[in-house]
C-alpha cells in the first residue's frame, strides 16, 4: 500500500514546550511570547518526545465546556515530527478500518464496532471488533500508540504497563474461537521496524512473544506525522 493521507488535521498552533507536569499539562509557549496550558492526553513517561526547548504544534477547542482550551499534538524530535496525542490513534484506526485502508484485514470483516464489553467476565472491552456477515472467527483488535524509538525501530512500552500486559492475556485467550490482532500505531515516520520494549517493561516482551507464538497478529503500522496530516506508511518489520 503507498502512502496515503489518512487524517487532515485541524489548524493547528506553533510553539515551544517550556514544561511539562502532573502528566496532564504542558506550558507552551507562543510565538508571540504568550505561555499557555495545554492538555497532555499522554500520560505515559514520554521518553525522548518531551524535550523542553523543542517546537511543537498545539489545536484549540471552542467548546467553552473545556476546562483546557489547548491540547498539545505533536513534538519535533531529530526533524522528526511525533505524535503524542493519544486520544487520536482510535479515532485514526477507526476511519481507517471503515475505509477499509489495511489490505491485511480488508476481506475479513464486514462491520466495525468500537469499545465492545468482552472475556468471560464481560468486564474489559476492546477497541474494536470485527465482524463479517456469517463469519465464523471475529476479529478482536487492540491499539498502542508508538513514539519511543532507539534508531529506526520503535518500541512499546516505554514504561512497565500492568495494563498492557493484561491485555496481551486477554487477546490470547480468546484463541483459537477468535482471531486477535495488535495493533501498535507508531506515531512518527522516522522508524521501520518495531519491536517490544524488554528494556522497559520485560514481561510485556516476555507475554508479546509467547502471543505471537500462539496465534496473535501483530500489526506495527507506520505513520508519518506532519502539522497537516497523518500519512500511513505501512506496516512496519516486526523484530522479535
Amino acid at each position: 500500500m503507498n502512502a496515503n493521507l489518512i487524517y487532515p488535521y485541524p489548524p493547528l498552533i506553533p510553539g515551544i514546550l517550556r514544561r511539562r507536569y502532573k502528566r496532564f499539562l504542558a506550558d507552551i509557549e507562543l510565538e508571540s511570547g504568550e505561555i499557555i496550558t495545554a492538555h497532555c492526553a499522554n500520560t505515559g513517561p514520554m521518553i525522548g518526545v518531551c524535550n523542553v526547548g523543542s517546537l511543537v504544534y498545539i489545536s484549540r477547542s471552542n467548546n467553552p465546556q473545556r476546562k483546557l482550551a489547548y491540547t498539545w499534538e505533536m513534538i519535533q524530535v531529530n526533524n522528526t515530527w511525533v505524535g503524542v496525542n493519544t486520544s487520536l490513534p482510535n479515532r485514526v484506526i477507526k476511519y481507517a478500518l471503515e475505509q477499509k485502508w489495511f489490505p491485511e484485514l480488508s476481506d475479513q470483516y464486514t462491520q466495525v464496532r468500537s469499545e465492545v464489553p468482552y472475556g468471560k467476565q464481560k468486564k474489559s472491552r476492546i477497541d474494536f471488533l470485527l465482524t463479517q456477515d456469517g463469519g465464523e472467527y471475529p476479529i478482536y483488535l487492540e491499539v498502542k500508540n508508538t513514539t519511543l524509538s532507539q534508531e529506526k525501530t520503535a518500541l512499546f512500552p516505554d514504561t512497565v504497563t500492568s495494563r498492557g500486559q493484561k491485555h496481551l492475556r486477554e487477546l490470547m485467550a480468546l484463541l483459537p474461537e477468535a482471531k486477535a490482532i495488535m495493533l501498535y500505531f507508531i506515531n512518527r515516520g522516522d522508524c521501520h521496524f518495531f519491536a517490544p520494549g524488554d528494556e522497559f517493561d520485560p514481561t510485556y516482551g516476555q507475554l508479546l512473544r509467547e502471543a505471537v507464538k500462539q496465534g496473535v497478529k501483530i500489526l506495527p503500522c507506520r505513520f508519518e506525522v506532519t502539522p497537516e496530516r497523518l500519512l500511513y506508511l505501512g506496516v512496519a518489520q516486526y523484530l522479535s
